[in-house]
């Protein structure tokens, strides 16, 4: 692997991306018997979660990742990107999930569109994406870096270790680049615990419970959504 990507695997191990996880599968109200598309999966870490009660088939354009996913449980992988969902039925699937993938694509608005066409009437998109606010408040606290959060407040880029440059996008745009969706639900996640600035007590399981039941409470408060990390839009037909 790369040195990005393994800088990312490597933090797949770590107590906070599991809470990242537990709190996902949370909100997505665990769902069973779905036929579900998992849009730019990555080492597989959902995919295979949720292929232990659904029919799972996940797309993704790194090799590295997919060579190295997560496959406990049978769940179909496909090599590729937009090009594959191009090539899937209309009205196919019960639920499509989008995380941490918008921000880094140049085709985001043909994405959402195919993402319409594919997904049934009574389905939904579970997408999760980088906050402003939320990198904002992460720059100043936990990082004590704020030249790069006045630059970043100035117009400046920001930069994610793995996967480069962030490009960000306010929740209501994916209203605008398709007509025919509305927004269901949005959930913060990870409001807390990346402004702790000492990982050392984030190995205790203790600490990983509370921090867990602490997310979860706030994770519909509007006011702790509009500061937390990333938010989780769960978007329907309308």
């Amino acid at each position: 692997m790369n040195e990005q990507v393994k800088s990312y695997y490597e933090c797949l191990d770590k107590p906070w991306s599991k809470i990242f996880y537990k709190i996902v599968e949370n909100q997505l109200n665990n769902i069973k018997g779905l036929r579900v598309l998992d849009f730019g999966n990555g080492f597989g870490i959902l995919s295979n979660s949720l292929a232990k009660d659904n029919e799972v088939i996940g797309i993704e354009p790194n090799i590295e990742m997919i060579e190295n996913r997560l496959q406990d449980n049978k769940y179909l992988q496909i090599t590729g990107g937009i090009d594959k969902l191009r090539e899937l039925d209309s009205k196919s699937f019960d639920v499509i999930i989008c995380h941490n993938v918008l921000e880094y694509a140049l085709e985001r608005i043909d994405i959402i569109n195919e993402f319409h066409r594919i997904l049934k009437d009574e389905g939904f998109i579970s997408i999760i994406k980088h906050n402003y606010n939320g990198k904002i408040m992460q720059k100043v606290v936990f990082e004590n870096n704020v030249d790069d959060a006045l630059s970043i407040l100035n117009g400046g880029d920001s930069i994610a270790q793995s996967f480069g440059k962030v490009n960000y996008y306010d929740n209501l745009d994916v209203l605008k680049w398709k007509d025919g969706f509305i927004i269901d639900k949005t959930y913060g996640i990870r409001t807390f615990w990346a402004l702790q600035q000492n990982n050392d007590i984030k190995y205790e399981l203790s600490w990983q419970n509370k921090m867990l039941e602490a997310e979860l409470a706030v994770s519909e408060i509007d006011d702790f959504i509009k500061i937390s990390f990333y938010n989780h839009l769960i978007i329907k037909k309308s």
